[in-house]
């Protein structure tokens, strides 16, 4: 007991240094936002009644929460944020998608909780069903202060109320953090509160009890993760503890110096003893199969099985004065019982030709983002030998004359659930040199059949709002006559003008060649243009992507 007493009066102590570093400056900012907030809520205070109203799919956003209803086929999304270049709107509206209907309504409530994002929600099945909400963050509308929540919420789904649980001794102001639910408590680990001048991330667990109401800090025994935020935690499905995977930190080298780091380690937090004496403790987990490459800003969901679902997110590379971002729409799944990662391939349905892998194949996807950009994605994938547990690897042929499938685009910062074995994603963003494209397509993807992604909500160019001075215009402006559509459902915009296509003529397309064929024989002439067009500052990874999408636009237009 001695030495437990010490664990907790040393994790008070650490929490405590924790706050004392977020400074005054970083209070006053927080009380100028609280004043921001007060006016919000002074708004929602003034209603008295449940609106319900059925409405177009919510407008494009990110870091916002998705859930499933414990009960219904429904899916709950709540709060979010969105920028257009210039401001930061952040949401703290409710959406409730019915899955059999493919219809969303809108739920005004009154004195619901004040706008967010980056928080958590955690829905639970007692008392007719329940959603529960922690922290997150609000922004100014020039994104440059931030407010980090600490409050706790519950929606009530029988009767459709909102609840702030107001219990001491939980979490500090944060976002970015994970919560879950294991047996009869929710856990909340990690997650970061960031100032203009400072930031710091957190590696503590706590506990809220969901028949005590009360909080109370874990002091697990073993090697803890180091401080992150959004990372995976995956509650095991027997109870006996979560898993974390990855995330993302940052520290400062030097004074107006700081360097991000992606996690890519995993840990077991594990509980033992009998209920209201448990033990908790940390080890180090080294799973075995693929496990993903390195990433930040992935979506998690929890599948059949219990099984980890990973989508997703991307793999900043700092360069000297800037970030490069690669984005991923791959998906991968965790077994929590076997420690095994997986890569989560798609079979394609069965009216297609199949042919079974034999060696390793590489797979090479295109996929047009919104903007134009070719994202090529390499995948090596094993033979059939190298698969294991009777999981057959089946790819399509490349040769195959049907049309492509569609699927989500590469993205971080998507909402994703799971609902009756159908994994749901909704949203996000990517970026293009500074420029952010917030998302609002929705797609789903039956898990046990691994067959293709079926397009819900399709994107539509007219929600790319983007402002910016006139001075200094983007690269990738578009406008109305710029938005096409490619094969795939997906809209991108055409990176070279008509006036252009008159004066010079483009590299024609031989009968019968492919559009791989093609991009790889006229890939000179393309990055030539493409650099003409971007001038000699631009970065040759960009150029290169630009110069792919122009020889697309040009090959599909033939």
């Amino acid at each position: 007991a001695g030495s437990k007493s010490q664990l907790a009066r040393g994790a008070d102590k650490t929490a405590a240094k924790m706050e004392k570093k977020v400074s005054k400056r970083s209070k006053r900012e927080e009380e100028d936002l609280e004043a921001l907030i007060a006016e919000f809520q002074n708004l929602d205070a003034k209603k008295t009644q449940i609106v319900e109203t059925t409405c177009p799919p919510p407008a494009p956003r990110l870091n916002a929460t998705l859930s499933a209803h414990p009960e219904k086929d429904e899916l709950i999304l709540f709060g979010g944020e969105f920028f257009n270049g210039k401001k930061t709107y952040l949401y703290n509206d409710l959406f409730f998608y019915n899955i059999k209907k493919n219809s969303w309504v809108k739920s005004d409530i009154p004195n619901p909780p004040p706008p967010r994002c980056s928080h958590q929600a955690v829905v639970v099945p007692q008392g007719g069903g329940q959603l529960w909400v922690f922290g997150g963050e609000f922004a100014s509308p020039n994104g440059e202060q931030f407010y980090h929540y600490k409050d706790l919420w519950v929606l009530h789904l029988a009767t459709h109320t909102w609840e702030n649980i107001k219990a001491a001794g939980g979490p500090s102001g944060r976002s970015g953090h994970r919560m879950v639910l294991s047996k009869r408590q929710l856990l909340v680990f990690g997650g970061f509160h960031e100032s203009t001048r400072d930031f710091i991330y957190y590696n503590d667990v706590h506990a809220f009890s969901l028949d005590t109401f009360s909080w109370s800090r874990l002091t697990p025994s073993g090697s803890a993760p180091s401080p992150r935020s959004a990372c995976q935690m995956t509650a095991t499905p027997d109870g006996a503890g979560v898993i974390i995977y990855g995330g993302y930190s940052k520290v400062r080298v030097k004074k107006d110096v700081e360097k991000g780091s992606i996690h890519s380690d995993m840990f077991l937090l594990k509980r033992d003893g009998k209920d209201g004496q448990e033990k908790w403790s940390w080890s180090r987990l080294s799973p075995s199969g693929s496990k993903p490459p390195p990433r930040s800003g992935f979506s998690l969901a929890v599948g059949p099985a219990g099984r980890a679902v990973l989508f997703g997110g991307v793999c900043d590379e700092e360069e000297e004065e800037s970030l490069e971002g690669d984005f991923y729409n791959d998906l991968y799944l965790y077994d929590t019982v076997k420690n095994r990662w997986f890569p989560g391939l798609l079979r394609g349905t069965k009216s297609e030709k199949k042919k079974p892998a034999r060696g390793p194949t590489e797979v090479i996807k295109e996929v047009v983002t919104e903007d134009g950009t070719v994202m090529t994605i390499k995948e090596v994938i094993p033979g059939q030998n190298a698969a294991s547990d009777g999981e057959k690897i089946e790819l399509r042929s490349a040769g195959s004359a049907s049309a492509p499938t569609p699927e989500p685009c590469p993205r971080s910062s998507a909402m994703a659930t799971v609902r009756q074995g159908k994994l749901y994603l909704y949203g996000g963003m990517f970026e293009v040199g500074d420029r952010q494209f917030t998302l609002s397509d929705f797609y789903c993807l039956d898990l046990h059949k691994m067959d293709q992604w079926e397009v819900l909500v399709e994107m539509d160019p007219k929600t790319q709002e983007w402002s910016e001075d006139d001075e200094v215009e983007s690269e990738f402006t578009p406008n109305s006559s710029q938005i096409k559509k490619d094969s795939h459902d997906h809209f991108y915009l055409t990176v070279f003008s008509e006036e252009e296509e008159e004066e010079e003529e483009h590299p024609a397309v031989q009968e019968g060649e492919t559009l791989t064929d093609y991009q790889n024989r006229t890939e000179p002439y393309w990055v030539k243009l493409a650099r003409a067009n971007m001038g000699p500052d631009a970065k040759d990874k960009k150029v290169a992507k630009v110069a792919v999408a122009m020889a697309k636009v040009f090959y599909e237009d033939q």
